[in-house]
Parts: C-alpha cells; structure tokens; sequence
C-alpha cells in the first residue's frame, strides 16, 4: 500500500465513501456522549464513565471518517487512514468490557444460585478478560499497520493474519459474554426473576436489555470474522453501517435504558 503512486486516495480504496453516513453517525453519538458523561458525574459508574468515553471516541472516529471521505488530500493520506482504524478498533474495547462488566453486575446482585462450573468460573474473572481484551487490541493495531506500511507481500499477510486473529479473540470474548447472559437467564427462569431496586424500565427489564445487547454485539463481531477474507465486502459500507456501525450504536443506547446500570453503593464490596 505504501508503494501506492502519488495523488492515490487510501480511504476511497478501503471503502470509505460516504460523507452522510459519517456526519450523521458523530451527530448520534453526541447526545449520547452528554448523557452518558452526566450520569458518570452523578452516579459515579464503571460503566457509564467508559461508555461516555466511547461516545467519545466514535465522535472522533466518524469526524476523521467523514474528513477523510471529503477531502482528497485527506484520503491520499496514509497515516490518517491508519489513525482512523486505530482508534475505531480500540474504541470496540471499552463497549465489549462494558457489557461484560454490567453483566457480572447483575449476577453479582442476585440472590439466584449461578452455575459454579470450570467454564464459568473462569469467565467470570474480569482480570483475565482484561488481559484478552488488551491482547486483541494489540494484535489489531499491529495487524492494521503492518498491513498499511508492509512494503513486502508477507509483511502485509503477517498484518492480515494477526488483524484476523484479533477478530476472532473479540468473536470469543463476545460469545463469552452471551453465555454468561445466558448462565443469568437460566438461572432466572429456574429460581424466579428479580429487579433491581432501582426503578425504571431497566431495572425491571433489564435481562431482556443484557440479551440485546450481547446479541448485537455476537451480531457485528460475527461480521468482521464472516468477512475476514474478503476486505471488499467487509469495508463495503452497504455492509459495514448496517453491521458495524449500527450494531455498536444501537448497543449503546441500550446502556442509557432507565435503572439498567446498577449504582456503585449497590454493588457487593
């Protein structure tokens, strides 16, 4: 790609093309980034703090995305392209933790008897899914730059492989964090359902919320693995707002649903 000659437009080649979508995607994300950054304020919470910073970042991401869409010299630039993918693959970390984190929540306020097997013990350590999380961001990035700046054949297999690789430890995480949700419904439907003392629709509903939310996110990692093999169609935005962007936002305005997200003082010590 770095052999690519002058006046070669990068983001028109990676599929960006579309003003409108990045414009009204930032626009979106913003009253969402407010409510989110009011809530951390007022009722201080991993989840609320993260998930505004995320609002955040996708700001930032679709602005340089629309930039880099309307502006040729932008698209020609090499460096902003990568920019743009860093900080759109390193946003994905703080919404997949999020959802985890707002799970475990949820099982740890209940009084129900949750499965206490090999599997669930050890996704239930938020440590090591730390650890995960940070290794796919990594492989991520490298993947992107030595695809982008590889001035060899296999240096940019090396960055294809270890950006699929990244895919598929995110695909896992998500699963991960499904069946949780799943372990906490199971156990819901045996023992009985509960709220949490909050009111409001999340408080009430807010299993059902859990279920969408790991849904949409299985939904967009799905996608980028589905597509690994075929950048085409995976940067094709006809495919990638519907499944990627829309996903990720959709999921965090079901972070903003009523008595969802359990205070801090309620949360076992």
């Amino acid at each position: 790609m770095v052999n690519a000659p002058p006046g070669y437009n990068f983001a028109e080649a990676y599929g960006i093309d579309s003003v409108a979508g990045a414009v009204i995607f930032a626009i979106l994300y913003v009253p969402l980034f407010f409510f989110f950054m009011r809530q951390a304020i007022s009722r201080p919470t991993y989840v609320y703090i993260v998930i505004g910073f995320f609002s955040a970042i996708r700001i930032t991401a679709f602005v340089l995305r629309a930039v880099l869409a309307d502006v040729a010299s932008a698209g020609e630039n090499l460096n902003l392209l990568i920019t743009f993918e860093i900080i759109y693959n390193v946003g994905f970390f703080g919404l997949l933790y999020s959802a985890y984190s707002l799970v475990m929540d949820w099982g740890r306020l209940s009084d129900l008897p949750l499965p206490d097997g090999p599997i669930s013990r050890l996704t239930s350590r938020p440590m090591l899914f730390r650890i995960a999380l940070v290794g796919a961001v990594t492989l991520g990035i490298t993947g992107a730059v030595y695809s982008a700046l590889g001035t060899t054949t296999s240096s940019r297999n090396t960055g294809d492989a270890l950006r699929t690789a990244a895919t598929i430890v995110f695909l896992v995480l998500c699963i991960l964090v499904a069946f949780q949700t799943v372990l906490l419904v199971r156990a819901m439907a045996r023992y009985g359902s509960y709220k949490l003392g909050d009111a409001g629709f999340g408080a009430t509903y807010g299993i059902y919320v859990l279920c969408i939310i790991s849904l949409l996110l299985l939904i967009r990692e799905a996608f980028f693995v589905g597509t690994s093999n075929d950048l085409t169609r995976q940067n094709n935005e006809n495919w990638w707002y519907p499944f990627a962007a829309l996903t990720e936002y959709v999921a965090v305005v079901m972070f903003a649903a009523p008595g969802l997200v359990p205070s801090r003082d309620k949360l076992p010590s």
